[in-house]
């Protein structure tokens, strides 16, 4: 029979209007409400970075490959997608798609406005699935083989700017010499979230920048290439530089977007200081705690003591019954983190203003090994730390703490 855990047990239960009823309550408090803030923490955390990031790369993928240009205009030299090196890239097993693009900058035009916009051509390669959580109103345009498609998809500021809709044909100008004017159809009307990128762009067919630059219909101005794994994403960006040929420029995401990374990685930092901060707090509460519960039973620890009991045993009881009452802790502490994370997460309570946080709600990441990451985390720290209160029992005397009172 293990004495000490049945010791613990005994003392576990006190009375429910008693002292350390009250003790209990709020040890079991302190450390579920710390639990419950580090968990929503954590999984907002990740919800911004993945969400962000993912927003990111489905507008212009995981790494870019353009041509080598002095100029800082959007004006792109040509890449062949019949080249060597284009047909090479298919083959790279981290890549997961391809697709080539275009940009041109034009002005549209409407009867009270005129607004500068960079035009991003696609092809039928295009990731739509990826796009298609962007689209708010209206249908995809749609591509073809054979012709070029007079269509485009613009952003919800532009529309609301320009007070454009669905259906509705726009005149764009484009900036070359001569200028050229298209005639294009409003198919769709998309929201990414990102300011930068939706005050500027409008998606068409590649088609129109391919006529407009006299290019031949293989021809494209960027290559964007997703990959597999973001973490893997400097590797790949290194393997592709030595890959490809002195002429191309390869480009990732978090370089070409770093004051937004460079954000999301300052947050990141900061979770973990608050994280370390609520665990430095409910160690503090739970030694805090351990110690009064011993200081109350200090006529037993006399006794205990004078009957022979070893100040080992006698720490194992309070050790005992310090982990039970972390343990009760933790799952109050999952049941309001995980509660108040999935009531977010179905019901999107939370607004937030998406022109500084390229979102419309808190986003939530469920990230379940994370989770269980943390709890083994308060589980070990501040189970150690209930050494630091339980070296007092050693100094107590049985004749005078049977006297206490």
């Amino acid at each position: 029979m293990n004495l000490p855990l049945f010791i613990s047990q005994k003392i576990s239960r006190p009375g429910s209007n008693t002292f350390s009823s009250m003790i209990h309550k709020i040890a079991i408090l302190s450390i579920a409400v710390g639990l419950g803030v580090m968990i929503l923490s954590f999984i907002i955390m990740r919800g911004f970075q993945e969400t962000i990031t993912h927003k990111l790369v489905g507008f212009g993928g995981h790494i870019q490959i353009t041509k080598y240009t002095l100029n800082s205009t959007y004006e792109e030299l040509p890449i062949a997608k019949d080249d060597s090196i284009y047909e090479a890239l298919h083959k790279v097993s981290f890549i997961d798609h391809i697709q080539g693009v275009a940009h041109k900058v034009g002005l549209i035009q409407t009867e009270e406005e005129i607004h500068g916009v960079v035009f991003k051509g696609v092809d039928e390669n295009f990731n739509q699935e990826r796009f298609g959580q962007s689209l708010v109103e209206g249908e995809f345009i749609h591509l073809n083989d054979t012709g070029v498609s007079y269509e485009v998809m613009i952003s919800q500021k532009i529309a609301g700017l320009l007070n454009l809709h669905v259906g509705e044909d726009i005149r764009i100008y484009f900036i070359q010499n001569p200028p050229r004017i298209r005639r294009l159809n409003i198919t769709g009307i998309y929201s990414s979230g990102m300011e930068e990128f939706d005050e500027k762009t409008i998606i068409g067919d590649i088609s129109v920048i391919q006529q407009l630059n006299d290019w031949r219909s293989s021809l494209v101005g960027t290559v964007e290439i997703f990959i597999d794994d973001f973490n893997q994403l400097d590797e790949a960006e290194n393997y592709l530089f030595d890959m490809v040929d002195y002429d191309l420029f390869v480009d990732k995401i978090t370089d070409k977007h770093i004051e937004i990374f460079d954000w999301l990685s300052l947050v990141g930092r900061n979770v973990t200081i608050l994280l370390i901060l609520i665990l430095f707090v409910a160690s503090f509460n739970m030694i805090s705690v351990l110690l009064i519960l011993i200081m109350e039973r200090t006529q037993m620890i006399g006794i205990l003591k004078a009957v022979g009991s070893s100040d080992r045993m006698i720490r194992k009881i309070f050790s005992y019954h310090g982990i039970r009452l972390i343990l009760w802790g933790l799952l109050w502490g999952n049941l309001i983190g995980i509660g108040l994370g999935w009531i977010q997460s179905r019901f999107k309570l939370i607004p937030l203003d998406p022109e500084n946080y390229y979102m419309n709600y808190v986003p939530i990441k469920w990230e379940w090994m994370g989770i269980i990451g943390i709890n083994l985390l308060v589980l070990v720290i501040i189970s150690l730390v209930l050494i630091i209160p339980t070296l007092i029992i050693s100094r107590i005397e049985p004749i005078r703490s049977i006297r206490f009172d």
